[in-house]
């Protein structure tokens, strides 16, 4: 139970990354405060997993990043962790791409990761906390059209270095960064070429381990990142993405 008794806030939870997150992190001992805009499939999840609230709401907002925090005091007295995984695509060239379409995909991708880190730190400073931003390859390959994410996972990069040397020792400030992970995003990030099956099937052929990432491959990432079996890691944005940047 590496995670026993911590408390943990998982943002992008009703599906994809963020699902298998938050189901791996309860599995070992999390309680959790769950996040997404699909009440439905939130829900379901919190009624699943034993000690965790779902608190539906958009992470683009300032005052739904600080809901989640004081809720996380609220019901469980703490903070420990937070774990940030919602995102957009923003699809589209920079000629195409509408301004509130850019916007929309940085306040997402990006400003919901200071909003979320401002309000949660002066609680997790109170202990030891660990704060994982789910990043992706796109920081540092870049993909037709899709500019707005290219751009804001670099800055969420950037943004967990300058977190990192702030607030050491007391929190760690780590990313993870996905390559080609079968997830819905995935698929609608495939739009973005002519035949978006073909693009996804060529995406798993192009990485070394010849297959795409599934949710549970990063969760296993996720779950180190966030224990004390990486108590010497912070400042580190980490690949998991079958090789496919080296091949």
């Amino acid at each position: 139970m590496k995670l026993k008794d911590k408390v943990c806030i998982v943002t992008g939870a009703t599906s994809g990354m963020g699902k298998a997150i938050a189901q791996t992190f309860h599995e070992q001992g999390a309680k959790l405060i769950l996040s997404g805009r699909n009440e439905e499939r939130g829900n379901a999840l919190a009624n699943e997993l034993v000690n965790s609230i779902f608190i539906s709401g958009d992470v683009s907002k300032p005052s739904y990043n600080q809901q989640l925090v004081n809720s996380a005091i609220k019901h469980f007295n703490k903070l420990d962790i937070i774990s940030m995984n919602a995102g957009i695509l923003g699809l589209g060239n920079v000629i195409d791409l509408s301004i509130d379409d850019w916007q929309q995909t940085l306040n997402t991708n990006l400003s919901a990761i200071f909003y979320l880190s401002k309000y949660a730190i002066p609680q997790m400073q109170k202990q030891n906390g660990t704060i994982l931003i789910n990043a992706s390859i796109a920081a540092f390959k870049s993909f037709p059209n899709h500019p707005a994410y290219c751009a804001s996972k670099a800055a969420s990069i950037a943004l967990m270095k300058q977190m990192a040397v702030e607030y050491a020792p007391k929190i760690r400030v780590n990313a993870i960064c996905p390559g080609p992970v079968d997830t819905p995003l995935l698929w609608n990030s495939a739009k973005a070429f002519k035949n978006p099956k073909k693009a996804i099937e060529n995406a798993g052929k192009a990485t070394l381990m010849n297959r795409l990432g599934t949710p549970e491959d990063v969760a296993k990432l996720a779950l180190f990142m966030v224990s004390n079996d990486s108590s010497w890691i912070t400042g580190t944005a980490m690949t998991i993405d079958g090789g496919i940047l080296n091949a």
